[in-house]
């Protein structure tokens, strides 16, 4: 069954994003800009909510809870929370612009065929040509690939979810560094930001061992 509803901070006046929404049986998601969650449950499930590394108590779901939103409130004030000042990222536009300026090289595709059948010579005769677009063609890739990867994986979201600062932040980004295609086979958000936390924990833990 799903559940939905809105947290809310302690005056009920403000909404809470980034809020995590668990569930006894390992379901997870996170509350959206306007504080606002939906998520699935198995029967018998209690769900409970955590927001910087403090939770709620359990609340048993019972099948009546599908007609009426599960509403929230947490002990936070808006004006005790952390300042994060959100600017609109630019890393869509840069994609675009980057794709748009490289086109013909994004669009190559050597055709050794001609459309009645025939060999291309061009093609067949221009082989270091073609090398040396597809290398650049693969380059660009891999260029927008790490991009996306700093976008999501930067220092300002690791920094609030795992508390790391200076240098054990620093030697954490670069060891725990995601993949693209990681990046991509996650689910939703709460999946990647788990993944960055869990990470953390560990990360510190091996830190403080060898300090």
């Amino acid at each position: 069954m799903e559940v939905s509803g809105t947290v809310y901070d302690r005056s009920q006046l403000f909404y809470m994003p980034r809020v995590s929404v668990l569930s006894t049986s390992g379901k997870g998601t996170m509350t959206d800009s306007a504080g606002h969650y939906a998520i699935r449950l198995r029967s018998g499930d209690s769900i409970y909510f955590s927001y910087l590394g403090k939770e709620t108590q359990k609340f048993p779901v019972k099948g009546d809870q599908l007609y009426y939103p599960l509403n929230i409130s947490l002990a936070v004030t808006v004006d005790s929370l952390p300042l994060v000042v959100v600017r609109p990222t630019l890393y869509r536009y840069d994609s675009l612009a980057n794709r748009d300026e490289y086109r013909k090289v994004f669009e190559y595709s050597p055709e050794y065929m001609t459309s009645n059948g025939g060999f291309n010579l061009d093609m067949l005769f221009n082989g270091r040509k073609n090398r040396q677009m597809l290398a650049l063609q693969s380059r660009l890739v891999w260029e927008e690939q790490e991009k996306y990867i700093d976008h999501r994986f930067n220092k300002t979201l690791v920094k609030s979810i795992t508390g790391l600062r200076g240098e054990a932040l620093t030697l954490f980004m670069r060891m725990y560094r995601p993949s693209y295609e990681y990046i991509l086979g996650c689910e939703n958000d709460y999946e990647f930001l788990k993944y960055i936390k869990d990470m953390g924990t560990k990360f510190k833990q091996e830190w403080g061992r060898e300090r």
